[in-house]
């Protein structure tokens, strides 16, 4: 094993419970390959779930799919992280471009597509691409992942459309 896959492998070993002897992993790591596209994905990762550093974590992100579009452990993260930007349309290109790679595992692209879609409050297209998850899944404990974000964008979609029934009705008592 070379020196860099050891680094990352130690990394990847220590996070994110011990954040310290991670950072010191990938410093070396990229120490040793600037380029190393497992490496910037988890600095990446570091900076958007432990920092909440979404710009920087993003910059990571684009820096390793500069170096390999092909490094399929990005796009899930990446994806999130623009997702909890706000950065919609391009979290929705993504998503688009990470559904044609070869051996990308198309489950938590689906996931990832449907969380979108919750965030931007469009149910009956999160509830679709979920649909899609679980006709992509081959993973028998993923079930109950399945069943509880369902029943979360349901639980949503409940009370969009009950506060839109509140607001014709008061918009019918306002006109009287």
């Amino acid at each position: 094993m070379n020196s860099v896959n050891k680094y990352v492998l130690q990394a990847l070993d220590n996070y994110p419970c011990y954040l310290e002897e991670t950072m010191e992993s990938l410093s070396y790591a990229l120490s040793y390959d600037e380029s190393n596209t497992m490496a910037l994905c988890l600095m990446g990762r570091v900076h958007a779930e432990q920092l909440f550093d979404y710009v920087q974590a993003k910059k990571y992100f684009q820096e390793a799919l500069g170096h390999n579009v092909q490094a399929l452990e990005i796009y899930p993260y990446f994806i999130q992280t623009l997702i909890e930007m706000g950065e919609y349309d391009a979290a929705k290109k993504t998503i688009k471009f990470a559904l044609t790679l070869p051996g990308m595992p198309l489950t938590g692209i689906w996931i990832k597509k449907s969380l979108l879609f919750e965030k931007m409050r469009k149910y009956k297209k999160a509830l679709k691409a979920l649909k899609m998850a679980k006709l992509e899944n081959l993973d028998p404990d993923f079930s109950s992942s399945f069943n509880s974000i369902e029943d979360r964008i349901k639980g949503k979609q409940e009370i969009k459309n009950g506060s839109e029934k509140e607001n014709k009705k008061n918009r019918k008592n306002t006109r009287k």
